[in-house]
């Protein structure tokens, strides 16, 4: 990571014992995390790598009611260990509930903290506006005793949901609305699923300071939507006391990225209604929808150093997480052939029954990866775009009395041509040049298009889902965009190389002149493979 705010702090800090740092990254899982929860990773453990400190994780399970949990704990985990990061220790915050109730007595018997009658909708009278004072609590002056016997009393279990909460005396006419007296224990009436025999539950703001200091975590780094909670986290790490080290909030801008849904709710949503399959859909950039798209991590890390880290909010244009993807794959792919939109190409003056291996380089940029052979013969499919009954200006690919090359092959020149009773074109016709073979040294002519094909009789099927941004940007909208129609085109008649069929999901193509693909294991059937396009060739993006 280079040199930026955050990393300044920490240097101003801790001088020369920089490997003491200690981070850590605090969800509540809800849904799976997204790209923006990905760079709050990567800050958290990049940083603690750089300087050999550790990185903790630690799951906000604060909230009893919210109980399916297990799924969202294992995408996060399974997530940052993609992302090629290992945390230090592995936590809960209910692992410190004994310890948080400690601190709570403290607070009480410091007199900094008190238990308060009002319910949620006289608690909002009394707390005023961003323009307007608030107004002490009528039970805020109760004596320490009372308040010790009566937070006992709640922990018991005698008192009904909402009818009680435990607050923190700070401050009622603070400008900063989270200093005014907030809740910091509240009586909910539910069984904890990782903590049983708790009725009494801290709340996030009260639960993630303590955390942290209990887990001498030096430096707490989190978004910059915590900025107006820093005092309040201050404040509970010093109330209670006794700490060291002490730690420091210190935040960051968020990522958005255009043409991306990132709210877990509306993708909740997408989900329970059919719009998308579900948190791993490859149109998503969750990390899970990333990764089944084809992403691999080395890009997110590179995108997420280009992006930088500030202080401010960034507002990124997809298109460069899109160059860092199309960058990383460019050099180490396999190019192959696949044609999308097949239609048979017949070279009328080739032997029937007669196939050839012809050899391919498995990238042209990329010696290292060796060649490969593929099988070519009278019957070959073309892609139907790659032919024009009534050519525009300047088209160089296949119409009649035009050469071209099929890729790695011979020249070829179109003589006809078939179509059905509805006028479709069905099968071209084409001759070859049995001197103009691929490697030969051949030069008396050139030709200016190249074009890719697949051999008939050793085609593959496949399914090749293209996808796109499934929203598109849109001021004029009430949501800021409106969704995508043709965010997947399914290709099912797509075909392929045979070298195609020992495609693993480790594997990433460039399939010649389209774009890369991947395979999608979830999508694969037991008679077809599927591939997603994981991101176009060719991007109008420029880096700096």
């Amino acid at each position: 990571m280079q040199g930026n705010f955050i990393e300044r702090h920490i240097k101003e800090d801790l001088g020369a014992d920089t490997q003491k740092l200690q981070t850590r990254f605090p969800p509540e899982p809800s849904g799976y995390p997204h790209i923006g929860n990905a760079k709050g990773i990567w800050i958290n453990f990049s940083l603690a790598e750089q300087f050999g400190g550790k990185c903790n994780l630690r799951i906000d399970d604060t909230d009893p009611t919210k109980e399916n949990m297990a799924a969202s704990v294992e995408a996060l985990k399974d997530g940052i260990k993609w992302l090629g990061f290992e945390w230090s220790g592995f936590f809960y915050a209910s692992n410190y509930f004994d310890k948080l109730y400690e601190f709570a007595v403290i607070l009480i018997k410091k007199g900094m903290a008190y238990v308060c009658d009002l319910d949620s909708e006289q608690m909002r009278e009394y707390r005023g506006t961003l323009t307007q004072s608030g107004k002490n609590s009528p039970y805020r002056d109760r004596t320490t005793q009372e308040n010790l016997d009566l937070f006992t009393r709640m922990k018991a279990g005698e008192f009904p949901n909402g009818t009680r909460t435990l607050r923190a005396k700070i401050d009622m006419t603070s400008p900063n609305m989270n200093m005014r007296d907030p809740v910091i224990y509240r009586i909910i009436h539910h069984e904890h699923y990782n903590a049983p025999g708790w009725c009494v539950y801290p709340t996030y703001d009260y639960a993630h300071p303590l955390s942290d200091a209990i887990e001498g975590i030096t430096h707490s780094l989190c978004g910059v939507e915590f900025e107006d909670h820093r005092p309040l986290y201050n404040w509970c790490v010093e109330s209670v006391g006794g700490f060291d080290p002490v730690p420091r909030q210190i935040e960051f801008g968020e990522l958005n990225l255009s043409n991306a849904i990132l709210g877990k709710r509306f993708i909740r949503k997408l989900i329970e209604d059919g719009v998308i399959d579900y948190w791993d859909d490859p149109r998503l950039v969750t990390l899970a929808g990333m990764r089944r798209r084809g992403y691999r991590p080395k890009a997110l890390h590179n995108f997420f150093e280009a992006a930088g880290v500030a202080k401010s909010i960034a507002n990124v244009d997809i298109a460069m997480l899109e160059h860092f993807v199309r960058e990383d794959l460019a050099q180490d792919c396999k190019v192959v052939m696949a044609v999308l939109d097949p239609i048979k190409l017949v070279i009328t003056n080739y032997p029937e029954g007669q196939t050839e291996m012809l050899e391919m380089p498995n990238n042209p940029k990329n010696e290292g990866l060796g060649t490969r052979q593929i099988p070519f013969g009278r019957e070959v499919y073309i892609e139907a775009d790659d032919f024009a009954e009534n050519p525009p200006p300047k088209y160089h690919r296949l119409y009649k009395g035009n050469e071209v090359r099929l890729a790695g092959a011979y020249f070829v020149t179109c003589t006809d041509f078939v179509k059905d009773e509805s006028g479709k074109i069905i099968e071209i016709h084409a001759t070859y040049d049995p001197a103009t073979k691929s490697g030969s040294g051949f030069s008396e002519r050139k030709v200016k298009g190249t074009i890719h094909w697949v051999c008939a009789s050793e085609a593959v099927p496949i399914k090749a889902n293209l996808y796109s941004y499934l929203v598109l940007d849109d001021e004029t909208a009430e949501e800021g965009f409106v969704f995508n129609e043709n965010s997947l085109v399914v290709a099912e008649n797509a075909i392929a190389e045979p070298s195609i069929k020992n495609a693993t999901e480790a594997d990433r193509f460039q399939f010649m002149r389209n774009a890369f693909f991947c395979l999608d294991t979830k999508d694969t059937t037991t008679g077809k493979m599927a591939f997603n396009r994981i991101v176009e060739l060719k991007s109008s993006f420029k880096p700096n």
